[in-house]
């Protein structure tokens, strides 16, 4: 891969994971003995093509977060940076871009809650964004049939199906997504409704989102029981290839 382009690599990780219950942050929690958020920057620091990853931690836990980056090894020709957070993913992210400094050209924006993505997946999400997409996502194909829902009034309510999307036109997107750097703090600086995602911020201001090849263990660890995966997959990468 060549050098004609540097890319940083943001990661909001200001977010409590409500959905796995109380304790730590999401990003906080342990994976294999090792909090979730440092799989997750060492996965963005194995690319060579990365030279900074920005972590977005909790405004209350910027200090504990620096220090768990102090404390475990990680690749010395990549920088880190730590800096606090907003109220919402998108202030995050916001914040990290703002710190950036000159001379980045490419900015990947990576869940915390996705550590095991293989390097692999993020040098291809780089190589797209050189080769002149303005916003790269990862994705996988569907393997469920979707339905389109009536949302219901109460939880636990029936649903009505009001139609059943092609599943071949479908895709379920990933991290790191990827863009041109200033078309990323285009998007920050003027999207504001309707975000689910940065490259949905893109797609508003009327420019092309292309996808790329995802990888199943870049899935996001949201429940107890992606825990459970993560862990498994992790012992199968160290009685494979000793990771």
């Amino acid at each position: 891969m060549s050098s004609e382009s540097r890319t940083a690599v943001v990661i909001p990780a200001a977010g409590r994971g409500v959905r796995l219950g109380p304790g730590a942050p999401k990003a906080l929690r342990a994976l294999n003995g090792t909090p979730m958020l440092i799989h997750a920057v060492r996965a963005m620091a194995a690319s060579r093509a990365v030279s900074l990853v920005v972590v977005v931690a909790p405004p209350e836990g910027a200090a504990e977060v620096k220090t768990l980056l102090d404390d475990h090894a990680l690749p010395e020709r990549t920088d880190f940076l730590v800096v606090p957070g907003g109220e919402s993913r998108q202030e995050s992210v916001r914040a990290g871009l703002d710190v950036l400094p000159p001379g980045i050209d490419i900015v990947l924006v990576h869940d915390a809650a996705r550590p095991l993505v293989p390097v692999d997946t993020v040098d291809g999400v780089i190589e797209a964004v050189r080769d002149g997409a303005p916003a790269v996502v990862p994705a996988l194909p569907l393997a469920d049939t979707v339905k389109q829902v009536e949302p219901a009034a109460a939880p636990g309510e029936a649903e009505a199906v009001v139609a059943t999307p092609e599943r071949a036109r479908l895709r379920a997107v990933q991290t790191p997504q990827g863009f041109d750097r200033a078309t990323l703090v285009r998007a920050h600086e003027t999207v504001t409704d309707n975000v689910t995602d940065d490259a949905s911020m893109v797609e508003q201001l009327g420019l092309p989102v292309v996808v790329v090849p995802g990888h199943e263990e870049a899935f996001k660890v949201t429940r107890p029981l992606d825990l459970l995966l993560a862990e498994a997959v992790l012992a199968r990468r160290r009685a494979n290839d000793g990771f």
